[in-house]
C-alpha cells in the first residue's frame, strides 16, 4: 500500500488525478494506494504537523489560494519529509523553486496519463526499494526496526548509541559507533563525522568548514581535518545519484 496526498484547490484537479491513479492501480494490479486529497496547503501542513503524516507521493498544485504549492513544499522539508513532491501546474515559472525543494517533477496541465504514468512508475520503484532498506537494532528485548532513509544523525554516547529520527524521535541503542558504522556503510548517503558522528547525507541543510546544519534543526561541529574529506563525500554522493537517474539533490553535476 502506497500513502499518496494531492493538494489542489480545485476539486475537479482533485478527482482527475484520483481517477488516473484508479486507472494506474487497474493496471498494475500489485499497486494499491491509500489518498487522501486536500483543496489547500494549509490542511496539508496541519495534519503533517499535528498527525506526522508522511505520504509516500504528494501531488502539488503551485497556484493556490493562501500559501503557495512552492511555499507549503519548502515547509514540509524543513519538518524533514522526504516524500517524493510532484508539482502540477498551468505554468514553468517555478520550475527553478520545484528544483530547490527536491521535486522530483514538474508537469503542465493538462496532465496526461502517457505523462504521468511513467513518472508515478519510477517513484513507486524507488519507495518499494527504500522500504527494504531498514536496521535491525534491538534494545533490552525489544527489536526496532529502524527506516534508514529516516535517520538524520547518529550521535555516541558514552557506551550508547542515540539515533536522531526525521520525525524527532530519539532511539538509544547500547552498542559501540564502530559497530554501527559497520552496519550502514554499504550504504552511499551515511558518512561517519569524527569519532562521535555518523550523519545521512540526505538530511544535511548546509555543510561549512566549522559545522553541519541537519534538517531537524540540529548543528554538528566538524572536528579538525574533517570537513574537506566531509564536502568531498557529499558532493561525490550528489553526482553519484543524479548521474545515476535519482532524487534531485541540491547540486547537478554536468
Amino acid at each position: 500500500m502506497f500513502l499518496i496526498a494531492l493538494c489542489d484547490d480545485e476539486a475537479r484537479e482533485l478527482n482527475k488525478v484520483e481517477g488516473m491513479l484508479a486507472s494506474y492501480s487497474r493496471q498494475h494490479e500489485e499497486c494499491r494506494f491509500s489518498i487522501q486529497k486536500f483543496l489547500d496547503a494549509d490542511g496539508l501542513l496541519s495534519k503533517v504537523k499535528e498527525n506526522a503524516y508522511a505520504p509516500d507521493i504528494l501531488f502539488m498544485d503551485i497556484y493556490m489560494p493562501g500559501k503557495l504549492g512552492i511555499a507549503a513544499a519548502r515547509e514540509i522539508r524543513k519538518m524533514g519529509n522526504r516524500c517524493r513532491i510532484i508539482f502540477l501546474t498551468t505554468s514553468t515559472e517555478h520550475a527553478l523553486d520545484a528544483f530547490r525543494v527536491e521535486a522530483e517533477q514538474y508537469l503542465v496541465k493538462p496532465v496526461r496519463e502517457e505523462e504521468l504514468f511513467p513518472v508515478l512508475g519510477r517513484l513507486l520503484e524507488e519507495v518499494g526499494k527504500e522500504r527494504k532498506k531498514y536496521l535491525p537494532l534491538q534494545s533490552g528485548n525489544k527489536v526496532y526496526r529502524i527506516a534508514l532513509h529516516d535517520i538524520v544523525f547518529c550521535e555516541a554516547q558514552k557506551k550508547c548509541q542515540c539515533i536522531y529520527m526525521a520525525d524527532g524521535t530519539q532511539h538509544l541503542f547500547r552498542m559501540t559507533m564502530a559497530k554501527i558504522y559497520e552496519m550502514v556503510s554499504a550504504y552511499s548517503e551515511f558518512a561517519k563525522v569524527g569519532i562521535s558522528y555518523i550523519v545521512n547525507l540526505e538530511h544535511i541543510d548546509s555543510l561549512s568548514a566549522r559545522e553541519l546544519q541537519m534538517d531537524n534543526g540540529v548543528k554538528i561541529y566538524l572536528p579538525r581535518g574533517s570537513y574537506q574529506p566531509l564536502k568531498e563525500r557529499y558532493f561525490d554522493y550528489y553526482c553519484e545519484d543524479d548521474l545515476g537517474g535519482g532524487n534531485w539533490g541540491p547540486y547537478h553535476c554536468i
